[in-house]
């Protein structure tokens, strides 16, 4: 079962597409995440749905959000998905241990050997304030990530 919102977001340290080392922890108190759980690199609803998000990164970059897109492929696989598509975003290798971080947030789906689509969006405490999932196969919607974005309220600091 998926993390509910108002519950703490389970750290994570993955490797993004070139390699680097990125903790959700240190974004907390700098910024908001959107977390993107993604089935897997070079698929046709994921490449459409990750276009998608890059055509509409200003709806992130205009609220201070960072987006990080996560998915049990390789980071040489994210990398060059990455560079194909002109994706200007983190996306993190949930790789090895296999879909533990999925596993975490709930959204593994165990048969299939990779996580459902699931988005959590997670305030500067760490927090999910928002989260939306949809059914194998179907695509999320930016009207969906616009109104979880409208709904983060900012932590005071």
């Amino acid at each position: 079962m998926a993390l509910e919102n108002d519950t703490l977001a389970p750290d994570f340290e993955l490797p993004n597409q070139y390699g680097e080392r990125i903790r959700l922890s240190q974004f907390q108190g700098k910024k908001p995440v959107a977390l993107v759980f993604f089935p897997l690199a070079f698929s046709g609803v994921c490449t459409s749905e990750l276009c998608a998000l890059e055509d509409n990164l200003a709806l992130f970059k205009d609220a201070d959000v960072e987006l990080i897109g996560i998915s049990v492929d390789s980071k040489a696989t994210l990398r060059a998905w990455a560079e194909k598509e002109g994706y200007d975003f983190t996306l993190v290798a949930d790789f090895w241990p296999h879909g533990d971080v999925a596993k975490d947030y709930g959204v593994f789906l165990e048969e299939k050997g990779f996580a459902n689509r699931a988005t959590f969006v997670i305030d500067q405490n760490r927090i999910i304030r928002a989260s939306f999932i949809t059914a194998p196969g179907e695509a999320r919607s930016i009207a969906a990530y616009r109104a979880a974005l409208e709904d983060l309220v900012p932590a005071r600091v």
